[in-house]
């Protein structure tokens, strides 16, 4: 009776989408943001990556069962190959600067098998340079306490014209600085000492951003560099996300958050802007000084169906007062009969 089922509802799917295949997968490319990139002119050696950003729009799972590509210049991975309702995923793209040159360019394909068997199919392109290379091939700076600066340098060397020059540096994060010392010119070699900032009211968060090195070559004006890195705060918080999952009217479900400060603290209020969520902490948990604290959250559905989205806010005595908040999420769905009752 189950497979019977599936076969009804795999059949519903395609004549609700349409009636070729290809019409039959749209509602997986849905999912993607964007379904292709240009890299653009990128030095050798130099750490270059898309991510193709991916949320599940469905009541069901989703699995990516795998994820192909037409050409080795680029590697792809998922961060996430299962997701709940509204989570989101990443698939990255490396384009292999390391290992080819020239005009290069992928077909990605994502082969989905559940809740339906569907294929995405994605593109990068670019062109790896041979004239300029940046060594690292990207700015690296690891775990960066939040409220001090940090500082890291690399090496930028081009040979072609001996008139070559960086003229500008243009940054895809305010908190991230850089300047470039020319250090050498001759017999049509030029190098530069690049130097990256990031300042120290730079907000909690990973770095994931981009350098571009404007230069007064024609046919590449700009050679961009990798920034990574993680601002550390005073809080950190796990999971991020609260995923409730499907739920029926009345229907109580219990989770647990996880508040870890790098000192020990006190956590002095936890609140919701939304009525459905109860936080069982007792008044010894709330005096106990220690660095991790475990907050029960308990969610009680309500009668009305529909999606619900709330913010949990967590308050310390941590610095005077250090917060950190997490999103919760949940869909209340009426009532209905399970495949299990009906077998």
């Amino acid at each position: 009776m189950a497979t019977q089922l599936r076969a009804a509802a795999v059949l519903l799917v395609v004549l609700v989408v349409g009636v070729t295949p290809v019409s039959a997968q749209q509602w997986a490319r849905k999912m993607f943001k964007e379904t292709q990139f240009n890299f653009g002119g990128v030095a050798r050696g130099a750490k270059t990556e898309h991510r193709f950003k991916f949320t599940n729009l469905y009541m069901e799972d989703v699995h990516i069962a795998g994820v192909r590509a037409s050409c080795g210049c680029t590697t792809p991975w998922v961060t996430k190959d299962t997701l709940k309702t509204y989570e989101t995923g990443e698939l990255v793209a490396h384009f292999n600067t390391d290992r080819f040159t020239g005009q290069r360019g992928a077909t990605l394909t994502v082969v989905i098998d559940r809740p339906f068997p569907a294929e995405v199919q994605l593109r990068v392109d670019g062109y790896i340079r041979t004239d300029v290379v940046v060594d690292p091939g990207s700015i690296v700076f690891g775990p960066i306490d939040q409220g001090q600066a940090a500082e890291k340098r690399a090496n930028v060397a081009y040979a072609g014209r001996g008139d070559w020059k960086i003229v500008d540096i243009k940054s895809s994060n305010p908190f991230v600085t850089a300047k470039a010392v020319e250090t050498n010119r001759r017999n049509g070699q030029v190098a530069y000492r690049l130097t990256v900032s990031v300042a120290p009211n730079a907000p909690a968060g990973y770095l994931q951003d981009q350098l571009i090195l404007v230069t007064n070559d024609r046919n590449y004006t700009q050679v961009p560099v990798a920034i990574e890195g993680r601002v550390v705060p005073d809080l950190t918080v796990n999971p991020t996300l609260v995923s409730l999952g499907r739920l029926q009217p009345g229907q109580a479900v219990r989770k647990q958050i996880i508040v870890q400060g790098k000192q020990p603290f006190r956590i002095t209020r936890v609140e919701c802007d939304h009525g459905g969520f109860q936080f069982d902490l007792s008044a010894a948990a709330q005096e106990e000084l220690k660095t991790v604290h475990r907050v029960p959250v308990v969610f009680v559905a309500g009668s009305h169906a529909g999606k619900i989205s709330g913010t949990i806010r967590i308050e310390t005595d941590l610095h005077g007062g250090a917060a950190t908040e997490v999103r919760a999420t949940a869909q209340i769905v009426p009532t209905e009969i399970t495949a299990a009752e009906l077998k």
